[in-house]
């Protein structure tokens, strides 16, 4: 039988190792941790036919048989412009899916801390003192879920586990998916999570009426891949049409926000604040106006972040490694006209 080289170009977790090899016979495995092309050797890559990577990619030279890579995160935006994505004859898939139960826990908390008034909360806190009593339920009433609206920004793996996370509290669960007509999901799900038959949303918008789901929103939760057509998609007339009470969350992509047109919004009071995970410049500089708008929680990419994600990722890459050998269609196969 012909050996399948398969090269992990990243730290496995523990056990991983036995469990790639474990999907066949024909795997040989190579483990070689780089942050570079030139740290694995030239003989390795002349033979790897199978790349589970981070973002390390060779130069189609150096890998005459690659023909399928396995990225180790869910979007791909910053490498697109990489030869790899124009060989048709290579197949790439994210880890989509994978990564989306602490993401929409993230999102979660999001917003229960600026419904609930958290960062007001904090400032008094800081000021050693509580706002006047006549003024009280100005500054601290809450926006509680069973009464709002929250708008998911994309209906993929995390704007559906969000769903599933929202929908016990009550309120009304709107979302802007691409294809409106099929709603379900036939990407990778693990066990209890996400929404594979879109059944948990009240409304289902197309990208074209962005605008109209927009203006309806409480909470715009932002989980667009970054294209070219979704590079700044919530611009200044995003903002205008948005509700002076509402707030936007962004676990997406720091592009798909205009941020100078963020920060006027929020300034100006057209939104009442915002919780941003990502930006368009990270880390975000240090004379960002981000880091003191009041109403604003801003956090440095870490929304993904789990103690588990190394097992998770590495559960989606044996089941796609399982796909591969049976010849079934992988999970996750980036278009390379859409861009993810």
């Amino acid at each position: 039988m012909e050996a399948i080289h398969v090269l992990a170009a990243l730290t496995l977790p523990e056990g991983g190792e036995q469990r790639i090899t474990a999907v066949s016979p024909r795997i040989k495995l190579t483990v070689t941790a780089a942050e570079k092309p030139e740290d694995i050797p030239p003989s390795t890559w002349a033979d790897v036919d199978i790349l589970y990577t981070r973002g390390v990619l060779p130069n189609l030279g150096m890998a005459p048989n690659l023909k399928w890579v396995q990225f180790n995160s869910a979007g791909v935006d910053s490498k697109l412009d990489h030869p790899i994505f124009q060989n048709r004859g290579i197949r790439t898939t994210t880890m989509s899916g994978a990564i989306t139960s602490q993401i929409a826990e993230y999102v979660l908390m999001a917003i229960l801390a600026l419904g609930q008034k958290l960062p007001q909360l904090l400032q008094f806190q800081r000021q050693h003192q509580w706002p006047p009593r006549k003024g009280k339920w100005d500054h601290l009433l809450p926006i509680e879920l069973r009464y709002t609206t929250v708008g998911l920004l994309g209906y993929g793996s995390i704007g559906r586990q969000v769903a599933r996370l929202l929908k016990p509290f009550g309120g009304t669960i709107l979302a802007v998916k691409k294809d409106v007509l099929h709603p379900e999901d036939h990407g990778y799900i693990k066990p209890g999570m996400g929404d594979p038959e879109g059944e948990f949303f009240d409304r289902l918008y197309p990208i074209e009426a962005m605008h109209s789901f927009l203006s309806e929103c409480d909470f715009v939760v932002v989980a667009l891949p970054l294209t070219q057509k979704t590079r700044h998609i919530l611009n200044a007339h995003a903002f205008e049409v948005m509700k002076p009470s509402a707030y936007l969350i962004n676990v997406g992509r720091g592009g798909l926000i205009d941020e100078p047109a963020l920060i006027h919004a929020i300034k100006s009071k057209q939104i009442a604040g915002a919780a941003l995970d990502v930006f368009e410049q990270e880390p975000l500089p240090a004379e960002s106006p981000l880091w003191d708008l009041e109403n604003v929680i801003i956090s440095p990419h870490v929304s993904g972040l789990s103690h588990h994600l190394p097992q998770e990722t590495l559960d989606l890459f044996v089941e796609n490694l399982k796909r591969y050998l049976e010849d079934l269609p992988l999970y996750n196969l980036v278009d390379q006209v859409q861009g993810y």
